[in-house]
Order: C-alpha cells, then sequence, then structure tokens
C-alpha cells in the first residue's frame, strides 16, 4: 500500500494549500470519500466548508458542482428536468447539478423535505430517476453537504433516514490564530483554490476506492465493531441506537483510514479514531438525557471506553 498512501498524501498536501492547519478535517473527509460514503459538515459559516470540497475536486481533476438550498428548491432544480424541442419534435432530458462528481450541498436543511428525500436516491444508489428513467451518475461521485448548527430560523432538520446516508458528520473548525495569518498572506493578491492543480485523476480515484476494499480485517475487529454498535441499541441514555448500515460504514471507512496510513490490515486504533464521526449522527437520545447535559459524541466515546479492545497481530 505504499503508492497507495504517498498518492493519498499528494492529495492532502495539495489541498493543505487551501485549508491551512486542517490536516484532520482532510484527511477525514478523503477517508470518507475512499470509503464510498457521503460527508456531512456541521459548523458555522465562514470556515471553509465548500472551499474543502472545491480542493478536493481541483486536486482531483473531479468535475464540481454548488447546489445552494432554499426553501423553495425543487427536486427537479436538483436532478434536472425532461424538456420537450420544439424544433426536434422529441423530449431531451436536461441533468441538473447533481450530475457531477463532487457536489457540494450548501446548507441542506434549508431544503424541504421533498427536495431533502430527491437525495436519498442519488446518495444511496448512485443514479437518478426522472419520468420513470433511471439515469446512472458519474463515477466517482461524492456528495459534500453543509447545514449551520447556530441559525435555525427557516430550517428542515434532517430526518433519521436523511442522516443515515451520510458515512460521517465532521466539524471544520476555527483556525488557530498562527494558521489565520497564514489565511491571510495567502489570500493577500488571489485565493489559492484558483492556482490549485490537480495531482491524480478521477480515473486515479476509482482505482484507489477499489484497493480500499481489499484491505484485510480481521475476525476480532468485525466483531469489536459489532459490539460497539449493539451497546449503542440497548445504552440507557438512548432511544435509538446505531442501523446495521452504521457498522458497515465503520467497518468500510476503518478500511479506508487503514489504506490511507499504508496499511493492508486494520487495527482497533481505526475504529476507536473513526467511530465518534461515524456513529454520533445515527443515534438519538432520550429528553432526560439531553437535559442532563448528555452529547451523541460523548456516549460513543463513553461506549468505547467500556467496551474490551481485541489484540490483534499487525500485519
Amino acid at each position: 500500500m505504499k503508492e497507495f498512501k504517498e498518492q493519498c498524501n499528494q492529495i492532502i498536501n495539495n489541498m493543505e494549500n487551501v485549508m491551512v492547519g486542517k490536516r484532520e478535517v482532510i484527511e477525514d473527509l478523503l477517508t470518507c470519500f475512499l470509503a464510498g460514503g457521503h460527508l456531512l459538515l456541521e459548523d458555522v459559516p465562514g470556515v471553509g466548508k465548500t472551499m474543502l470540497a472545491r480542493s478536493l475536486a481541483h486536486s482531483s481533476g473531479a468535475k464540481f458542482k454548488r447546489i445552494q438550498c432554499t426553501p423553495d428548491l425543487l427536486p427537479k432544480d436538483v436532478t434536472g428536468v425532461t424538456v420537450y424541442h420544439q424544433d426536434k419534435g422529441e423530449f431531451e432530458f436536461s441533468p441538473g447539478p447533481i450530475f457531477s462528481q463532487v457536489v457540494v450541498v450548501d446548507e441542506i436543511n434549508r431544503a424541504t423535505p421533498r427536495t431533502q428525500s430527491g437525495l436519498l436516491e442519488c446518495m444511496a444508489e448512485g443514479q437518478v430517476t426522472v419520468d420513470g428513467e433511471s439515469r446512472k451518475l458519474p463515477r466517482p461521485f461524492f456528495v459534500i453537504a453543509t447545514q449551520n448548527p447556530v441559525d435555525f430560523d427557516g430550517t428542515f432538520p434532517l430526518p433519521e433516514a436523511q442522516l443515515d446516508r451520510f458515512m460521517m458528520k465532521v466539524s471544520v473548525g476555527y483556525p488557530g490564530e498562527g494558521q489565520e495569518v497564514k489565511i491571510l498572506h495567502k489570500v493577500r493578491k488571489t485565493h489559492p483554490i484558483e492556482d490549485l492543480g490537480s495531482v491524480v485523476t478521477p480515473e486515479d480515484l476509482k482505482e484507489m476506492k477499489g484497493q480500499v476494499r481489499d484491505v484485510h480485517v480481521e475476525e476480532k475487529v468485525a466483531q469489536y465493531i459489532v459490539d460497539i454498535v449493539a451497546k449503542t441499541r440497548n445504552h440507557s441514555d438512548l432511544k435509538l441506537g446505531v442501523s446495521p448500515r452504521g457498522s458497515i460504514d465503520l467497518y468500510h471507512s476503518t478500511q479506508a483510514k487503514a489504506a490511507l496510513k499504508g496499511r493492508d490490515f486494520v487495527i482497533p486504533d481505526d475504529v476507536k479514531e473513526l467511530a465518534p464521526s461515524i456513529l454520533s449522527h445515527r443515534i438519538i437520545l432520550h429528553s432526560a438525557s439531553r437535559l442532563r447535559g448528555q452529547k451523541a459524541e460523548g456516549i460513543i466515546k463513553d461506549i468505547l471506553q467500556k467496551i474490551p479492545v481485541p489484540i490483534v497481530q499487525e500485519g
């Protein structure tokens, strides 16, 4: 996996030219992408959520589109529409912005539930059905949705079914003071995203995603994942535990994390590192637990401390 790791480092280093001091977030994004999932970014405006997606697209030469969600956005505005051309005397499909390889869905919680559900098929099946005809989306295909956790006026919270479609939920966070000074110098004349070139191709990414599934997961590690997920289903503070899709996503994401680190096998530390961002958004707390100040991520971390870590032979 040496060559795989080198390719990942090329992408990460290239993206760091735009996302200063955010290597961990970039690694999470790349892990999610290589594992075949979709990413939910929850953070305040202006911290670089869209830039994160654009820098991935530029680094890989992938086609990029951005969808700004508003209450009047319709499903057809996302997926596309069939138009009748009078001069040709025939109907022709006009693809929407979802027909791209890296798609940012900005402020997804400002779209209506009808439009949100229109994204379900795209994310889960990699296809769009319009007027009874299914059309495949480009490969690779990666959705990065953003939402603002502060401003709830005019928003429609994502239902559990929609949240469960996102493999990972992360935050970008504010830069440190020293990092922010570097950002100011970088944007003095033009934004670095404008000059960011590609270091791999979309075909390279497709091949890398295929390699991820060859990473070995020992039986003990698979059982460790199942034990963690099972604990969320009978936890006293939780009304809803993690679905089987959550355990599958955690399994695949650990394969991607191991490959990104240059290993062809998963270790328990991969599971522990990824579990909070993979599982926290899939659980629902009891009202009483929320009133006591319990947080989803804290509960997942508490479960990780209580589940025995398996001892595996590395390599």
